[in-house]
């Protein structure tokens, strides 16, 4: 690399597309490198690197002018600086304000400006200053410094001297700092700028902050340094041999009598094959071929270990460089995607980097605590959304096994969507020539640095930027510099004339049957959705419409939900009470708001019932059960089910009977049939019963431990009895207002004027605080506001807390005594509600509730009943669908089975309230006190619908955060045949599939029974 020491920076180039690296190191390999082989092999803490991170002297300025424009002098003091975290964000640790957008640029409202420009008033200027010593073992030896992630644009400055200059937040910038050094102690000083040209190409959907964000270290190299490494791993067309090839580009011309050494070593640490390399000036090659290599893939991520060693013409050992390598062949194949041959199916999930606490700061023990999660929950691929990731995120998914879309840090939705309509009159880059300099040197360095990877299959040009030429020419460039990969690139949907730019047809949230028809119309390329299932808070119904795509349409090649995980930030209240934020919270604006919390995984990282769902659905191993067989579908391409164990449990009402383990292991892409033989004592009494098949670990795996269970399957059947009549009497009190039916140890009353059940007393205590009342009304969820429901089907909401009793009838007969209220409603002049309550001498009320219809209504969100008791009832007792909440369309991971939690931990805490905490297929309910006593709700001929929540949709709907919601005083139960599902296949306008929905000018009924518990 050229350095040119004499040119002077200039605030210019943050508005110039032409100035993008001043004195910057090119790109190259990610690659780490030795003293020692020992040193290799252990591969950590290399010696030739020191860490510059920790406290850095600091200055924060709102704009250029008011920055100390001459701090990074040799004899500026800025002892009396504050000190801020390297890495961190500045506005994260106290500097300035996050700010959440989305499409729309921050600026949006605030500066009338157009690309390049730059709003200079509005430039936020963070001034680091760091002091070191070149370590000992490092004296006299040249010396660089890599910045891992500086968003948006930064100078550097060694000893008062202009180091250099660089964009693109997302990718490492290296600079030679050798002729800048001094004896002694040195001054480090580097100036930060949130906007710069790049910021027109970094409107992500996400959090906006500057500063130092990565890893900062200086390095050296040895006297004979490979720069730049190229390992290309191949296989033949049987996928049977193998061929790998290290070329490597030295930093220096090779010295006669140099050589260089290759030994690779299988996952088990044997040697395999040593080489030796051949050289041509600065470059060298190192190959083998290897006979029947382990393949690597994500269900069995087997690496191979090379190192490679350098010597001198003296024959001294000077360098030593271990890579990982991966045997694998991706490819198209008759229009199909295909690993190792075989057609493959991403199961995948977008994700940003993201830490509650310091945003896009995440560590290596938040890496691997969703690379975990991510294997856990049968997610095999991984776009890393918008932009490329650290080094160490690859890794990880070369070690764990993790198909990866690496995309390029690249977009400009703004400048061409504006309020969801497509205008790209000013769009960058587009076919804009001043503009593919800086976006191809996007490219360059994220395939510079990651080529090596195997995990990565396919580059992505960016995201959600409309399309054009500068965008043909980077896909062009990635399969000229990279054949063994494909080339993704969506926004040519918009722009058919720059097809070219992806070889797969990919959409941001295609429906259904949109899909379909692309498939079924002789598609020219296989059809991914790089964005599906957006998983707003309470959300992701619909998503099986999708994967249940995937063994119809081969050319049909799985999604990446979006996405994996909320951008929420920690704050305080004004009251001291930490809750996770969303945008505008922070006085952001302009803002997008709560549109930041997209994930199926909370900020936390704690897991979201939507997790149930995903991993249920992405299951590669599918159990089909019945009481006399499991048929085990193995989806795998490649792996064999003997890692697991197959477990069959038997359970009634919950209550485990019976286990059997059974000897299975099922090739990939077969299937087995087992029968199963329960003993029929296991089955004698009558009852609910369920047949669970679990495919569990056998034994520790990297991600799991052993019994970890991966996949299920379950078979439900009723064993029912007549239930004998119920002996006793009922005296039955009807007045003027009120009617009591009385019974032993029981009361109930019934309100005439209330009109609804008043009170229900067993033993004394009192059971009903609020009357139960019909309710049409959810607390709505940011799904039902993406679409308006508030709006289009807000008379519902009206109707729930305005209804007349029109009439109130008894009957009274031999074996039970019936009330029933009848209700209209002024919505609507032939709508009417019945709830019958009937009366037993055993103190149990079967309650009927019957929904008559009214044409031209919207479709209802639920048809329920709801009413209050004391907040000391709390503690839940299930037998329903579960453990997770779920709904109407997100209940395919739900199991039938007992669990128990309280009405406090029932509910779902998205970071906005909403409806949340319901379960399907309710069969019974407990809901008791501290001693054990309360009521439990059963269901009549068909499983019914609950939710037991801390509060009312009404206190719900009224809350931006659940700091905002009322103290508890109640427990509310809600019990409904059917509530509408959630929706998810986007936020912003996608109804509920209408299979999912209540129509208004039909009947509903629902029954169940309420008795002591």
């Amino acid at each position: 690399m050229t350095i040119n020491t004499t040119v002077t920076p200039s605030l210019d180039w943050l508005s110039d597309t032409s100035v993008f690296a001043v004195n910057r190191v090119p790109a190259h390999s990610d690659h780490v490198y030795f003293e020692s082989l020992e040193q290799a092999k252990v591969k950590k803490d290399m010696p030739w690197r020191q860490s510059l991170n920790g406290k850095w002297k600091f200055h924060y300025a709102q704009n250029p002018s008011a920055r100390p424009a001459d701090f990074y002098n040799a004899s500026y003091d800025c002892s009396r600086w504050d000190s801020i975290s390297v890495p961190a964000h500045m506005q994260l640790e106290g500097y300035g304000t996050p700010q959440y957008v989305n499409t729309m640029y921050p600026w949006d409202g605030i500066h009338d400006i157009r690309p390049p420009q730059v709003p200079m008033e509005d430039n936020a200027v963070g001034s680091y200053v760091r002091h070191f010593t070149v370590p000992k073992h490092m004296e006299n030896m040249p010396l660089y410094i890599s910045f891992q992630g500086v968003e948006s644009a930064f100078y550097v400055w060694l000893n008062g001297q202009f180091v250099g200059y660089s964009e693109d937040s997302f990718t490492p910038a290296a600079f030679d700092l050798t002729s800048y050094l001094q004896s002694g102690e040195n001054k480090l000083a580097v100036e930060v700028y949130q906007r710069s040209t790049g910021s027109w190409l970094e409107d992500q959907d996400f959090w906006r902050f500057s500063g130092i964000f990565r890893d900062v270290y200086l390095y050296t190299t040895p006297e004979l340094h490979v720069f730049d490494l190229s390992v290309q791993a191949r296989l033949d067309d049987s996928y049977s041999k193998g061929s790998l090839k290290a070329a490597m580009l030295f930093q220096e011309t090779i010295p006669a009598g140099a050589k260089i050494t290759g030994s690779l070593y299988d996952k088990h640490g044997s040697l395999v094959q040593e080489a030796e390399g051949l050289f041509q000036d600065q470059t060298a090659v190192v190959a083998f071929n290897v006979e029947t290599p382990e393949l690597w893939s994500a269900e069995d991520p087997n690496l191979y270990s090379l190192y490679l060693q350098v010597f001198n013409e003296e024959g001294q050992l000077v360098e030593v460089i271990p890579q990982t390598v991966g045997f694998r062949r991706f490819e198209m194949i008759d229009k199909v995607m295909c690993l190792n041959g075989k057609r493959v199916v991403f199961k995948g999930v977008n994700r940003h980097e993201f830490n509650a606490r310091s945003g896009r700061v995440v560590t290596e023990e938040d890496m691997l605590w969703d690379i975990k999660t991510m294997k856990q929950h049968n997610i095999n691929a991984v776009r890393t959304s918008h932009y490329p990731n650290q080094t160490r995120w690859y890794e990880l998914c070369d070690e764990y096994g993790l198909y990866v879309i690496d995309e390029m840090n690249l977009e400009s939705h703004g400048s061409w969507q504006k309020l969801g309509q497509v205008e790209p009159s000013w769009n960058v880059p587009g076919n804009l020539p001043e503009w593919q300099d800086i976006v191809m040197d996007r490219a360059v360095s994220m395939l510079e640095r990651d080529k090596n990877h195997p995990s990565i299959l396919i580059w992505s040009c960016g995201n959600e930027s409309y399309a054009g030429e500068v965008f043909v020419n980077v896909a062009n460039y990635f399969r000229e510099k990279d054949p063994s990969r494909l080339v993704h690139y969506e926004g040519v949907f918009h722009a058919r004339e720059y097809d070219e730019a992806s070889d797969m047809e990919s959409r941001m949230y295609a429906k259904v049957d949109d899909i379909i028809e692309y498939l079924e119309n002789d598609p020219e390329k296989p059809f991914i959705s790089c964005e599906y299932s957006h998983a707003m808070n309470n959300s992701l119904g619909g998503m099986y419409k999708y994967t249940n795509l995937e063994n119809v349409y081969p050319m049909y090649q799985g999604g990446f939900i979006w996405d994996y995980m909320d951008q929420a930030l920690l704050k305080k209240n004004r009251y001291g009470q930490e809750f996770l934020a969303y945008g505008g919270d922070f006085h952001d604006r302009p803002s997008d708001y709560i549109f930041c919390t997209n994930g199926i995984v909370f900020a936390d990282r704690k897991l979201s019932p939507k997790m149930q769902e995903v991993k249920y659905l992405y299951q590669n191993i599918k159990l089909d059960i019945d009481d006399k067989k499991i048929v085990l579908h193995n989806e795998n391409l490649f792996a064999d089910t003997s890692a697991y164990e197959l477990v069959l449990t038997v359970r009634r009402e919950g209550e485990s009977s019976y286990e059997q383990s059974i000897e299975q292991s099922v090739p990939a892409g077969q299937q087995a049939e087992y029968e199963i033989d329960i003993p029929a004592s296991v089955l004698a009494e009558p009852g609910t019963y369920t047949i669970d098949a679990s495919m569990r670990l056998r034994e520790a795996a990297l991600w799991a431990d052993a019994g970890y269970e991966i996949a299920f399957g379950q078979y439900v059947w009723e064993s029912k009895t007549k239930t004998p009549k119920v002996t006793g009497k009922l005296r039955v009190v009807e007045g003027d207002v009120n009617i009591g039916v009385h019974g032993d140890d029981f009361s109930v009353q019934f309100s005439k004027a209330a009109g609804s059940l008043t009170s229900l007393r067993y033993d004394g205590e009192e059971l009903i605080e609020t009357p139960p009342h019909p309710t049409f009304w959810r607390a709505s969820t940011d799904n039902d506001n993406g679409y308006q429901q508030s709006y289009t089907a807000g008379i519902w909401l009206a109707a729930s807390v305005a209804r007349k009793c029109t009439d109130v009838a008894l009957d009274i007969g031999t074996e039970q005594v019936d009330v029933t209220f009848t209700y209209t409603f002024s919505i609507a002049e032939k709508l009417q509600v019945q709830t019958i309550y009937s009366v037993f001498p055993d103190g149990a009320i079967r309650v009927k509730a019957v929904y008559q219809g009214a044409e031209g209504l919207p479709d209802l969100p639920t048809f329920a009943l709801t009413f209050r008791t004391s907040a000391a009832y709390s503690n839940l007792d299930w037998f329903a669908q579960g453990p997770e909440e779920n709904y109407a369309d997100r209940n395919h991971g739900a199991r039938l089975s007992r669990f128990q939690n309280t009405v406090q931990t029932n509910g779902t805490a998205y970071v906005r309230p909403q409806e949340s905490g319901t379960r399907t297929g309710v069969r019974w309910l407990k809901l008791t006190n501290e001693k054990g006593s309360g009521i439990e709700l059963d269901a009549d001929n068909m499983p019914i619908t609950c939710n037991a929540s801390p509060h009312t949709a009404l206190e719900i709907e009224q809350a931006n955060h659940a700091y905002e919601l009322p103290p508890v005083h109640y427990t509310v139960l809600t019990v409904s045949g059917k509530q509408m599902g959630v929706g998810g296949d986007d936020s912003w306008g996608a109804p509920v599939h209408p299979e999912h929905t209540l129509t208004s000018d039909g009947d509903h009924s629902f029954t169940f029974t309420i008795k002591r518990a």
